[in-house]
């Protein structure tokens, strides 16, 4: 297979076995070649099968169970792969330069590249887009109208088993919005400068997944609660919340004091709300009053 995808801003090729078959959520991205700018060198990943990983070259920068990641002294990445439970890793991906890698899996595990955390875990994409300036954030996103008919986006964003798409779906149920990913969401900015919210190639749970894009409206971080309230967040309690939820590679002094720029940025320009909530209309309600209220006092801000 030789395929060109697209996510956010980041263009790649994909040349690997025909007996690895990418899960159809990734193949949402997939882009015609006609589509490709020509003045623009695309990421190119190669992966192979082999029963044997290389032995790494560099220092040792992070160790968790499913994860070993070593830095060389040009600093390019090798990684190995895993799944918590498994006693080998799955794959081992070596950047042999600023715009290549090679990705090397287990035979025993091209089966399971249908999965869609297992596939997209090869490609080190966090790290590909905070290099364009764009953040991954675990949220629920869901598409609204606004009153001259253009798209938002709000995004849902707390702990895993919070709720999430819960609330996605009783705005879906009782508001007509669309629910784009129900796990995670990118965000980057456009060339005016808005935060826009872009489709993911992995939803968990939630099996929603679509290839969409609209500016940010609002972040909504979620608690359970008897009562429905939605408050503004200050900066640094929006970050607190926002930082916990982000996917970054924290190892990684420099790109982690990015991703705590960029967070500032969106912050500054993004506002943030917590929403205590039930599971009834009335936590709709609640938020979209809240939503209303900044629409009336700042009726043109642009998001």
């Amino acid at each position: 297979m030789n395929r060109t995808f697209r996510i956010g801003d980041f263009i790649f090729r994909i040349d690997c076995p025909e007996s690895v078959q990418p899960p159809e959520n990734f193949l949402l991205f997939a882009i015609p070649e006609e589509d490709v700018p020509d003045s623009e060198r695309i990421y190119h990943y190669q992966i192979e099968i082999s029963d044997h990983f290389p032995e790494a070259d560099g220092t040792c920068v992070a160790r968790r169970e499913d994860l070993l990641v070593y830095v060389s002294e040009n600093d390019l990445e090798t990684r190995y792969i895993g799944i918590r439970g498994r006693k080998e890793p799955y794959a081992c991906y070596r950047e042999t330069g600023q715009r290549d890698a090679a990705i090397l899996i287990s035979p025993d595990i091209v089966p399971d590249m249908r999965i869609d955390t297992i596939f997209s875990s090869l490609f080190c994409l966090e790290k590909r887009m905070l290099e364009r300036d764009a953040l991954v954030l675990h949220c629920a996103y869901i598409v609204r109208k606004r009153v001259d008919g253009t798209d938002e986006a709000v995004l849902f964003s707390a702990p895993s088993e919070t709720g999430k798409s819960t609330q996605a779906d009783l705005w879906q149920k009782y508001r007509g919005t669309c629910t784009v990913n129900g796990d995670r969401g990118l965000l980057r900015r456009d060339l005016a400068g808005r935060w826009i919210a872009d489709g993911w190639p992995v939803c968990g749970s939630s099996g929603i997944c679509h290839r969409m894009a609209a500016p940010i409206r609002a972040i909504v971080l979620l608690s359970q609660e008897k009562r429905n309230a939605a408050e503004r967040l200050i900066p640094m309690r929006a970050f607190i919340g926002l930082y916990s939820q982000v996917t970054i590679n924290r190892w990684n002094r420099a790109e982690n004091e990015k991703a705590m720029n960029l967070l500032d940025a969106l912050i500054g320009s993004v506002p943030v709300y917590h929403l205590g909530c039930d599971i009834s209309e009335d936590a709709v309600d609640c938020l979209e009053s809240a939503l209303e209220s900044e629409y009336q006092n700042f009726p043109n801000r642009v998001y």
